[in-house]
């Protein structure tokens, strides 16, 4: 039995993922299951999903996936060493045995290249030079040590999920696919079949969508973002952000998770005179920080996340059943009392006291005030 496993953001879901799920359905068979685990309202880059999580799971499982689990925050808003950890652990513990991504070159052995990788001494990965960022210099390493240069974005995730499934015993086949259509942070490119999520997004916070959206994205899916209040994105969350900092004293920043190095005295210097948070970025920028990773440190500030707080979540890290299909509900039945994963399909007070759930139902209250919809509380799995 081959039981797929995708690691998703769908932000939001377009035709290449569409032609990814459909990839994952040939090597998973017509009676397999594909597993999807997706980042909730919350994703990598530091930001809140486009769409809210039970929108992006209707059409995930609508496209083909037959279990579709909702990716803790303490996972999903991380850099993607931690980020593909926490993935492929929790694929792995419901049972998935291969997993399919996307790649800009699928010719590289990756499961060869992630081994090579993680053997490398961690004194090599002591990364001193502050003129330059962690990335860089771990792209840097990396070349220099296995003789390859990676740099586009989505080699350099497949690379972390190498590394991490060879820490973790190598327990599943990888499956790179070439990507097809644009590339991962293009701009919008009409003549092309695929589009980039980022190009999707910025059309729609622009008020550029239009029929030409469908070109992309599945019908109901773009119904569905019209029906929305509004979308959520930093020009919204930049006037809570700066309250948060400008009414939160050092000492309180200083237990925000991954606040490190004075970042604490340099955010709140400049929030009080940053008019966006492109601006505010900006003014702390330097070269030894990622936007993603300053977006992602904004974010937990905002959510007041602390390192105690991540630590719990670590701790007791649970997965979220958004929805199933036939295929996907008789698979669950099969492996529950097998799974070591505490997989939960009812939120309730019991479970919410502690652990990732209890992160997850504080940082989705955020999100529930932005587009008025009850993200935990009531629901129930979607079924396909």
């Amino acid at each position: 039995m081959s039981v797929v496993g995708i690691i998703a953001e769908y932000n939001p879901f377009h035709s290449g993922h569409e032609f990814l799920m459909n990839q994952a359905r040939y090597i998973a068979g017509s009676k397999d299951p594909i597993v999807v685990v997706m980042s909730g309202n919350y994703v990598q880059r530091g930001e809140m999903a486009i769409m809210d999580k039970w929108s992006r799971a209707q059409t995930a499982l609508e496209s083909g996936a037959d279990l579709v689990f909702e990716l803790p925050f303490s996972t999903s808003v991380e850099p993607a060493d931690l980020f593909a950890l926490g993935s492929i652990d929790q694929l792995v513990k419901v049972g998935v045995t291969d997993l399919i991504f996307g790649v800009e070159d699928a010719t590289q052995n990756y499961a060869y290249l992630g081994s090579k990788i993680a053997e490398i001494p961690q004194s090599h990965m002591d990364f001193n030079d502050y003129s330059q960022t962690y990335s860089t210099q771990y792209n840097q390493m990396v070349a220099r040590e296995v003789g390859h240069e990676v740099s586009e974005p989505n080699a350099i995730l497949a690379l972390a999920y190498a590394v991490a499934n060879h820490n973790l015993g190598t327990p599943l086949v990888l499956h790179p696919i070439n990507r097809i259509g644009a590339g991962h942070d293009d701009v919008l490119q009409s003549n092309k079949v695929v589009q980039s999520a980022s190009a999707i997004r910025n059309m729609i916070l622009h008020n550029e969508v239009g029929c030409t959206l469908e070109e992309w994205m599945p019908k109901k899916e773009v119904k569905l973002l019209f029906k929305q209040k509004n979308y959520p994105n930093w020009n919204l969350l930049f006037p809570f952000l700066k309250y948060r900092l400008e009414s939160s004293s050092i000492s309180e920043l200083q237990n925000i998770y991954q606040m490190s190095e004075g970042l604490e005295y340099k955010m709140k210097q400049e929030i009080h005179t940053a008019q966006t948070f492109t601006e505010f970025l900006r003014r702390v920028k330097s070269k030894r920080y990622t936007y993603s990773r300053l977006r992602r440190l904004s974010l937990y500030t905002l959510m007041n996340v602390t390192q105690e707080d991540m630590i719990d979540s670590f701790n007791h890290e649970s997965l979220f059943l958004l929805g199933y299909s036939k295929v996907g509900r008789k698979y669950l039945k099969r492996i529950r009392k097998e799974t070591p994963a505490d997989i939960i399909s009812k939120v309730d007070q019991k479970n919410t006291q502690s652990g990732s759930m209890r992160l997850q139902l504080r940082v989705d209250r955020f999100f529930e005030q932005l587009l008025q919809v009850d993200q935990n509380f009531g629901r129930r799995p979607l079924e396909v």
